[in-house]
């Protein structure tokens, strides 16, 4: 696991006065990385570091001679380790690099974002145990949980090209449906368009093809977390994903923060990997001391939704989910890049592992609709009065999440955003 250092010093602060304002998500304590430019500028996106309410530009500021986050993100943990400190002591209260890194800022209101870095390849797991089963449960009363869950770490290949950065707005996707009493299916546009809140994890280095990445250096080849929102039209999904799996229900947009917060970071943020009593025990090659004793991350996630009516009134995105990763996932990020290699799959820098809906154990921290509806039998209703079984046209979903603890600065992962078209 990765270590507390200076760099996570709850007295350092910083001369961009933006990041030492409480409740910051970018505080000197996190340094995320992203791809950024000046709005409406046209030129290369760069590699950027949040601070405050500023983006440090690392080129600009003579950190890296390149353009290519893919490449920064292939790096050993030990430079990782050496240009995060870097930049915590350059931009630390007092530094000498003040003076220079100054020019090489740029304030976060006047950047335009893309994917942080270039996505190869994208696997979607299912690590919300709560989520497993609520879902589970509407169409399995039986047997929510399927023999295999809490054996191995359930995934599916996804489709990289249509990952999106916060802000993109997506067009309501179209599909074959089949109503129950139908005899054939129908052609048309979703009905039942829903989110999942996810975390994404990036792969830093990647592994040789054939050469499988034991528990214990998992998370040497993991670079960061960000948000994730995968997109999902459940009535398209039940229709077709038998008996190979999702397809036309997931493909059409998945939505990522700008900002990966790196592991080097949630050092502070790390909680024990447990199981219920009764459940079974990972296989050997899915379990190690380090996963049990940290392997979980103290994270807190919620989802908002503002309606374009909310939204011509003027009125703030209301709060549909609130909850804790360690009260829903089921594996661990190690666990997960352990799993994927265990074949010999070889992963590679920028590659994005999907933590799949992260529900906890409480209604109000469902982490998708098809959960918080019932399958759409309970609708909810919003401050203003109006009512959603699915989203609609015009509805606009955030993700947000933030890690705070005693003895910690608390840090954040910026939004992850997107706006249903018709």
């Amino acid at each position: 696991m990765y270590d507390i250092d200076a760099t996570h010093d709850p007295k350092r602060t910083s001369w961009v006065e933006s990041a030492n304002a409480a409740g910051s998500d970018f505080p000197i304590q996190n340094l995320p990385f992203g791809r950024f430019r000046r709005k409406g500028s046209g030129e290369a996106f760069r590699i950027g570091v949040a601070i405050g309410d500023q983006v440090l530009d690392l080129r600009a500021a003579g950190l890296v001679d390149t353009d290519d986050m893919n490449a920064l993100m292939a790096a050993a943990p030990a430079g990782r380790r050496a240009l995060r400190a870097k930049l915590s002591d350059g931009l630390a209260a007092g530094s000498t690099q003040q003076a220079a890194w100054a020019q090489a800022l740029v304030p976060q209101a006047d950047c335009e974002y893309t994917v942080p870095c270039r996505v190869g390849d994208y696997t979607d797991f299912y690590t919300g145990i709560h989520h497993a089963t609520t879902i589970g449960k509407l169409f399995r009363p039986d047997q929510p949980l399927m023999p295999n869950y809490k054996w191995v770490p359930i995934g599916y290949h996804g489709r990289a090209s249509s990952i999106v950065v916060s802000g993109t707005p997506f067009k309501r996707p179209q599909g074959q449906t089949k109503a129950p009493d139908a005899a054939e299916p129908s052609f048309g546009p979703c009905k039942r368009l829903d989110y999942e809140l996810e975390l994404g994890f990036y792969v830093g280095q990647g592994n040789a093809l054939g050469q499988p990445v034991g528990i214990d250096d998992a998370e040497a080849h993991l670079f960061g977390v960000g948000l994730f929102n995968d997109w999902s039209a459940r009535d398209l999904q039940a229709w077709e994903y038998q008996p190979l799996g999702p397809f036309l229900a997931k493909n059409f947009a998945s939505t990522v923060s700008p900002w990966i917060v790196t592991m080097e970071a949630l050092a502070p943020f790390r909680a024990p990997f447990t199981r219920p009593a009764g459940d079974p025990q990972p296989l050997p090659y899915l379990d190690g001391a380090a996963n049990r004793e940290g392997g979980q991350l103290d994270i807190t996630l919620e989802v908002l939704v503002q309606t374009a009516k909310m939204r011509e009134q003027g009125e703030a995105p209301a709060r549909l989910t609130h909850g804790l990763v360690k009260e829903a996932a089921y594996w661990t990020a190690a666990q997960l890049l352990a799993h994927h290699t265990v074949n010999g799959c070889n992963l590679q820098p920028g590659d994005l592992l999907g933590s799949g809906t992260l529900s906890g154990p409480t209604p109000d921290a469902a982490g998708s609709l098809m959960e918080l509806t019932l399958g759409g039998k309970q609708p909810i209703t919003l401050p203003g009065g109006e009512q959603r079984t699915f989203l609609q046209d015009g509805d606009t979903l955030v993700l947000r999440g933030w890690c705070e603890r005693a003895g910690a600065v608390r840090i954040g992962f910026g939004e992850a955003s997107g706006t249903v078209l018709a």
